[in-house]
């Protein structure tokens, strides 16, 4: 047993380990929630939870350069900075900490791994047609009228995909497997 260890190494060498973890805070800042096993959720949270924190230190205008710097040095992908830094940073600028929730989910049906949701606790789900109707919108195709009529059923979407996701959690109490078959059946469709 590793008495006080600090960090879980995922059965990987500091290489490979290291690369899951970009990857991870990568995925985590340009989608705002991914589904990882619990283990990894945990050790993302230490990591995304501190970018945050430095892309907050990053308002600062005397020190934007260097924390700019800093996470290009630990997260090499020019989009997941900007986004920290212009989008993430400010939107938390108040908030002291705890950017982020982990929803658990039960476990995987193949190996049994526990599984969990990680995403920023302002997520809100973008459904498919929600993204198609603001791409229609950007585009300028259609009057304001539409627009704002379009803006509404993105709404409505939002508020049934939260719904969604309520009834999710309510049902996970009644039983972990009915709600694996329900969750399967709402990313399908």
């Amino acid at each position: 047993m590793r008495h006080r260890a600090r960090v879980s190494t995922f059965g990987r060498k500091t290489g490979p380990r290291k690369a899951l973890i970009r990857g991870l805070v990568v995925s985590l800042v340009e989608h705002g929630r991914i589904k990882t096993t619990l283990a990894k959720a945990k050790e993302l949270r230490r990591h995304a939870e501190r970018a945050v924190t430095l892309g907050k230190r990053g308002l600062d205008k005397e020190q934007t350069m260097h924390m700019r710097r800093l996470l290009m040095s630990r997260y090499p992908n020019e989009n997941t900075v900007a986004s920290l830094l212009n989008d993430i940073a400010p939107h938390f600028k108040t908030r002291e900490g705890g950017y982020t929730r982990i929803l658990k989910l039960g476990q995987r049906p193949g190996d049994r791994a526990e599984m969990a949701y990680i995403e920023f606790v302002d997520y809100k789900p973008v459904t498919a047609a929600a993204a198609e109707t603001t791409e229609k919108a950007a585009k300028g195709k259609k009057g304001k009228k539409a627009a704002t009529a379009d803006a509404t059923e993105t709404s409505k979407e939002t508020k049934k995909a939260d719904k969604r996701l309520v009834r999710l959690a309510a049902l996970k109490k009644k039983g972990i497997r009915k709600a694996q078959q329900d969750a399967r059946k709402v990313l399908r469709g």
